[in-house]
């Protein structure tokens, strides 16, 4: 008790020492001016410089103590009668009250200039930290994380006691100074709260960093030279630091997506021109071997398994060079007006013998429907989808293949029974070499036509897309724009 005691009163005079300072600065003054025989103008002069000294150095309500010793002072020292507290003519009253009112006013004003000029550089040097933190966030390492770098700057530049940051992209949270592990486990708090609020008691500050609406991390900043602004002027430069870094991320990702796909490009492109000439050779062999009448039955079916697995590398390395050009970015499309009927006949001539038995059923009633598109690349596609088809229908089963004029599109529809195709798959099976794990042992493929004939129909503005269904099947339709023959030839030329 004792103790508290004593302490309480070391802090009341700490106090009251401003005060008394002020107030005997005062009347030593105020003597030393009687003492000089200086007249009342000279010394109420004197006084108000002392009161304006004080307010400047040591505060309002000090200097709110010298204006009241200095009044009496006056009082006493040179309003008649002197030495004396009396006083004998009203204009002295007015007089006194004069000073005692300037001298107020004139420390409040002189106070708050300073606060003002002390504002003024804080703002000044908040301003030139910022600065400095904003330049090297900028130059920042983009080939390391970017918290720990963040929080090392914002403890240097700005000389907080510590900081935290939570970074949502790489899921971590990095913390410097003191408490460093109580505050990465409070900023991960604040994002997965989503909710700011500072305690200015403890100078801790709490923000949850946003890009738009979108929370991307939070921040915990600690120090006592902090303001609102300030707090909020860093929270935005951090989240805008943490929004670049994710952009170059991204960007780098994707750059290195464009890097892996124009070599596996490259690579396929060069495989399919490099087994285009043996390939060549071993059809041309086996189909002279099969011409030969002298060959024994085991003999002939080993050419004919040579010849028909001949085929099948061919196609496959006629549809890697088909990806390759449709993937060129500088593919261009001779565009012809191709009449449907005639094509679908042509390309059901050359594909008989690999329908597997199945009969197919064509439904085109306008025998004048044309489109303008680019004729190899559309029988192409026609034929995979033609194959596609024969290749998972049930046994002899009929495939339809249909096309007709809806509004401004040529629609064309292959249609099989027996297979189906999950909702989940849908988009999967246009994938270049997916093939789904219930079919893929039902007949051989590459897993490309169907990616072939999506990127052919996207060259042609078109689409492609399928409907499946348990009890009728599955049918792939594909839409082609039929184009005015004036845009036709501007985009042929």
């Amino acid at each position: 008790m004792s103790a508290a005691n004593s302490r309480n009163k070391r802090e009341a005079l700490r106090s009251a020492l401003p005060l008394l300072a002020g107030a005997t600065l005062a009347l030593l003054l105020n003597y030393c001016a009687f003492r000089l025989h200086l007249n009342f103008s000279a010394a109420s002069s004197i006084s108000l410089l002392v009161v304006v000294l004080t307010a400047l150095r040591l505060g309002f309500w000090p200097a709110t103590g010298a204006s009241v010793v200095a009044a009496i002072c006056l009082d006493y020292f040179f309003v008649s009668p002197i030495l004396s507290f009396q006083i004998a003519d009203p204009q002295n009253w007015i007089a006194l009250a004069s000073f005692e009112f300037t001298a107020l006013v004139v420390s409040r004003l002189s106070i708050r200039v300073q606060d003002h000029m002390r504002e003024a550089v804080i703002h000044r040097q908040n301003a030139e930290r910022l600065y400095e933190l904003s330049r090297s966030i900028l130059l920042l390492n983009r080939h390391q994380p970017p918290g720990p770098q963040i929080v090392e700057l914002i403890i240097r530049h700005i000389e907080l006691e510590s900081a935290a940051i939570f970074d949502s992209t790489f899921v971590r949270s990095d913390a410097e100074g003191l408490r460093h592990k109580e505050n990465q486990k409070l900023v991960r708090d604040i994002y997965l709260s989503n909710t700011s609020h500072d305690d200015q008691d403890s100078q801790k500050w709490l923000r949850v960093l946003r890009s738009g609406s979108s929370p991307i991390g939070a921040i915990v900043l600690c120090g006592g030279n902090l303001t609102p602004i300030m707090v909020d002027a860093i929270t935005s430069l951090v989240a805008t630091a943490l929004e670049r870094s994710r952009s170059f991320e991204k960007e780098s990702h994707a750059e290195a997506i464009r890097y892996g796909e124009q070599l596996r490009k490259t690579i396929l492109d060069g495989l399919a021109h490099a087994f285009k000439t043996p390939l060549t050779v071993i059809r041309a062999g086996a189909s002279g071997l099969l011409e030969m009448k002298h060959l024994s039955p085991a003999q002939t079916e080993l050419v004919e398994l040579i010849h028909e697995q001949s085929i099948q590398l061919d196609t496959m390395t006629n549809g890697f060079l088909q990806m390759a050009k449709i993937d060129s970015t500088n593919v261009q499309l001779r565009l012809e007006h191709i009449l449907l009927p005639q094509l679908i006949d042509e390309i059901l001539d050359e594909s008989s013998d690999q329908l597997y038995g199945h009969p197919v059923q064509v439904c085109v009633r306008d025998r004048n429907l044309e489109v303008p598109a680019d004729r190899q690349l559309l029988a192409i596609t026609i034929t995979e989808l033609l194959l596609n088809a024969a290749k998972y229908s049930k046994p002899d089963s009929p495939i339809g293949l249909s096309a007709e004029k809806q509004n401004n599109h040529v629609v064309v529809a292959v249609h099989n029974d027996g297979s189906f195709i999950a909702p989940e798959e849908i988009e999967l099976i246009f994938e270049r070499f997916y093939r789904s794990p219930t079919t893929k042992h039902r007949a051989p493929g590459s897993g490309i036509g169907l990616a072939i004939a999506r990127k052919t129909i996207a060259a042609h503005h078109g689409e492609v897309w399928v409907s499946s269904e348990r009890e009728t099947g599955t049918t792939f339709f594909l839409s082609l724009p039929m184009l005015e023959r004036r845009e036709h030839e501007s985009v042929a030329n």
